[in-house]
């Protein structure tokens, strides 16, 4: 039976020292995935909202220009997008912000992303706009900052954690011989001293979770937070943050494997399939709040997007477009905001300075309250 070459490098590691653990399979599996170019769009595993309509890449240019004159019109501003894909998102933004050309006078262009096949395919979508890229976003210079990321974090690798009547146990991986594959298994149980750490850091629902329970902590997502909220804090400027996952946070295993818009087994083939987890927004949000930043949201994906005015901007495209142009543009709109589709599932958070006053789509979070 084939295996993928990371597959056959896990198998090899298991052999040798034992179950490895699950966030450090993920971390290597999303790298090498995402290393290979070829994840979006029809002829990928999946697709994102900005490769679904033009219309989305363009009302978050739209939103980053009005957050932008919240701010007093700051130049250099940092625009920056953290897991920009093929670019079209911020291809689509720029085209929009271009409407008001102090913005673009004003931008710093930075994009975050470690695939030299991806950045490729950026510095086409970007075209004569200067830019820079980085491999993390702590390289991104001082200065206030509007950040854009648009399914990243579902990315970001995850720790699963188990209770059983001994304890609580990490989630790892192993390589079962009879069976020719790998497949999950669970590490001897914390010592007492391990676990109460391991509470006082977390809190719930370690606390009171039942025998049988899996909780997921995503340690690099929290720590992206932190680092946002406290750099918009001090910096300011604000982040705009959307991904599928939960607007309280939730015991369960939400890990998934995606090859061809289909379903996968989550260790099968690993790097060769996109692998992802539901975002905890309320635990981001907390994280970004604990280091001075405000934190509205989340929102759910329709909510936001109407509230932009996305069905209003779908009426104008679709009156100078085809027949079939115009179908296509209302059938990717409805795929946006629809309940049934992306429209609840996906949410939408904005971390930002404490005087901000609201951006758009989050008005609705502060009423009543004075503008700083």
């Amino acid at each position: 039976m084939s295996v993928s070459p990371l597959t056959e490098q896990v198998r090899a590691r298991c052999r040798d020292s034992g179950p490895l653990p699950l966030s450090q399979v993920m971390a290597e599996a999303v790298q090498a995935y995402y290393a290979g170019g070829r994840a979006f769009g029809a002829d990928g595993d999946f697709t994102t909202a900005p490769e679904i309509s033009q219309t989305y890449g363009e009302l978050l240019g739209l939103w980053s220009v009005v957050v932008w004159q919240m701010m007093g019109c700051p130049s250099p501003v940092r625009w920056v997008e953290v897991g920009p894909g093929r670019g079209t998102l911020i291809r689509d933004a720029l085209r929009a912000a271009a409407a008001v050309p102090a913005f673009l006078a004003a931008v710093d262009l930075h994009l975050v992303e470690t695939s030299p096949a991806l950045r490729d395919q950026q510095r086409q979508a970007v075209g004569e706009q200067p830019c820079q890229w980085h491999d993390t976003l702590a390289t991104v210079p001082a200065g206030p900052m509007i950040l854009l990321a648009n399914e990243f974090l579902d990315a970001l690798p995850i720790e699963q954690w188990v209770r059983s009547p001994l304890g609580w146990h990490a989630r790892c991986v192993e390589w079962v011989e009879s069976r020719q594959e790998l497949a999950f298994t669970l590490a001897p149980a914390l010592s007492a001293a391990d676990e109460a750490a391991l509470c006082d850091r977390w809190g719930e629902p370690f606390l009171s979770a039942p025998d049988g329970a899996i909780v997921e902590l995503c340690p690099l997502g929290v720590e992206i937070a932190a680092a946002l909220g406290q750099r918009l804090a001090e910096q300011g400027g604000a982040a705009l943050l959307v991904d599928y996952g939960y607007a309280v946070s939730q015991s369960g295993d939400s890990l998934q494997a995606l090859r061809h818009h289909r379903f996968h087994p989550v260790l099968a083939d690993l790097g060769l399939v996109d692998l992802t987890a539901h975002v905890d927004f309320a635990r981001l949000a907390s994280a970004a709040v604990a280091q001075g930043a405000q934190a509205l949201g989340p929102v759910t994906q329709g909510r936001f997007l109407a509230g932009l005015g996305i069905e209003a901007r779908a009426k104008a495209l679709m009156k100078r477009a085809t027949p079939q142009q115009a179908s296509d543009i209302a059938s990717g709109v409805h795929r946006l905001i629809n309940p049934a589709e992306m429209g609840t599932l996906f949410k939408v958070i904005t971390l930002c300075h404490p005087a901000l006053p609201s951006p758009p789509g989050f008005e609705a979070l502060l009423q009543g309250r004075s503008a700083p």
